[in-house]
């Protein structure tokens, strides 16, 4: 039999969790540790894979502490998405950074940002509005010269603006990169992702230019009960991803 790997074992320990009871609150108290790990009546909080939780600044193991305290009766993982967030930084971005890079830089070649509607032009004047400026940080900031096309054909990014985003990426320490990897996946937009999780641009400003095309059609045509309710639960992780990311940065 061959021997689990990495992803088998953080997927089996995932889905283990998914399907067993959640367990009782075992601990009275909760306290940060002067290295900023977490301790339940005074030991230690591991990740799934056994490796210490200690977080990068004192307002992020504040934050863990506090999903641990509020726990009751069970503790909730589900309850926890600061505690989750940290797990992975911790699990899977230290020992799997350029994979995990690779996977950002995949949304990247076909960023939703550099996608443009050709009409009509009230969402062409939306896409201006909120997306150039990004475009613009990412030339600046990043030296990533993304280009836009009018037109849902795939237009391949050059290597020099891919290389310049994967270096920005890769500077990052774990819990910044994986803030960045979850709002990619969350916004469709690796280059606002970016922007966000490095303090570049307000969460409310970012989650409009996330949903340009969705908030059109909602003017358009009208709500939809079940998309809303599915933007409610992305609203509510993409909150919490952006919360991440701040307090990585030491942003209380």
């Amino acid at each position: 039999m061959s021997e689990e790997t990495e992803d088998e074992r953080w997927e089996r320990l995932s889905r283990d969790r998914i399907h067993r009871p959640l367990p009782k609150r075992f601990y009275k108290s909760v306290a940060v540790t002067d290295q900023l790990g977490i301790a339940l009546d005074g030991r230690s909080v591991k990740t799934p894979l056994k490796a210490a939780l200690v977080l990068p600044t004192r307002p992020l193991a504040e934050a863990v502490a506090a999903e641990w305290d509020a726990q009751v009766d069970v503790i909730n993982p589900h309850a926890m998405p600061l505690t989750k967030l940290a797990n992975t930084a911790l699990d899977r971005a230290i020992p799997e950074k350029s994979k995990i890079a690779a996977e950002i830089l995949e949304f990247a070649g076909s960023d939703m940002i550099c996608y443009r509607a050709e009409s009509p032009a009230g969402l062409v004047r939306r896409q201006l509005t909120h997306w150039d400026p990004i475009i613009a940080w990412a030339r600046k900031d990043l030296g990533a010269g993304f280009e836009t096309v009018s037109s849902i054909i795939h237009r391949r990014q050059s290597p020099a603006a891919l290389q310049a985003l994967n270096a920005a990426i890769m500077s990052l320490n774990s819990f910044s990169f994986v803030a960045v990897h979850n709002l990619t996946t969350l916004t469709g937009s690796a280059l606002l992702a970016t922007m966000l999780a490095t303090g570049k641009i307000q969460a409310y400003a970012a989650w409009l230019a996330a949903n340009v095309d969705e908030d059109w059609q909602i003017a358009t045509w009208g709500e939809d009960a079940e998309a809303m309710a599915r933007r409610a639960r992305r609203l509510e992780e993409f909150s919490a991803s952006v919360k991440f990311a701040d307090l990585a940065r030491g942003q209380s």
